[in-house]
């Protein structure tokens, strides 16, 4: 961190990073879930190795994507069009990429219960961050009133 208190280029850089790195993780164990019940459902009780792989590196094209270019959506302070478009964009590529990879053997009615449980997730998460913030805000701002109290008494 700069002397003033500003972030660097660098510390910038490595939070948009550190936050796609956990995306990644998150999205990839959320659709693994579903992936998994799928099989087991259809009387298959492994994974695919390979289908678990392209899983992930496709959530991590996917954060890139939903970081760099799709306004971070998930940690929007509100869900509006630009949101919401956004979610619908990121559900559409993993469904395209579940059709050609043939996770869910093709079968149109479990692609589009998967493009379902995708924006769920994606709203869940949403909320998760919404609500983080508004923890955040509370610790913080307890923290200031302590400070200022210290402060006071130091005068």
């Amino acid at each position: 961190m700069k002397r003033d208190g500003k972030p660097t280029l660098w510390e910038l850089y490595l939070t948009k990073e550190i936050g796609i790195e956990f995306k990644a993780c998150l999205y990839f164990f959320a659709f693994l879930f579903y992936y998994c019940v799928y099989r087991i459902i259809n009387g298959v009780y492994d994974a695919s190795i390979l289908h678990m792989t392209e899983l992930i590196l496709i959530c991590y094209v996917i954060g890139y994507v939903q970081v760099y270019l799709l306004w971070n959506f998930d940690e929007a302070d509100k869900l509006g069009v630009r949101e919401v478009i956004g979610m619908v964009i990121c559900t559409a590529a993993y469904c395209v990429s579940s059709w050609l990879c043939d996770w869910f053997s093709r079968d149109l009615l479990v692609t589009l219960l998967f493009a379902a449980y995708i924006l769920l997730v994606y709203f869940c998460v949403y909320l998760i961050y919404k609500y983080k913030r508004i923890i955040d805000d509370k610790k913080l701002n307890e923290d200031l009133k302590l400070f200022q109290a210290h402060h006071k008494k130091s005068e």
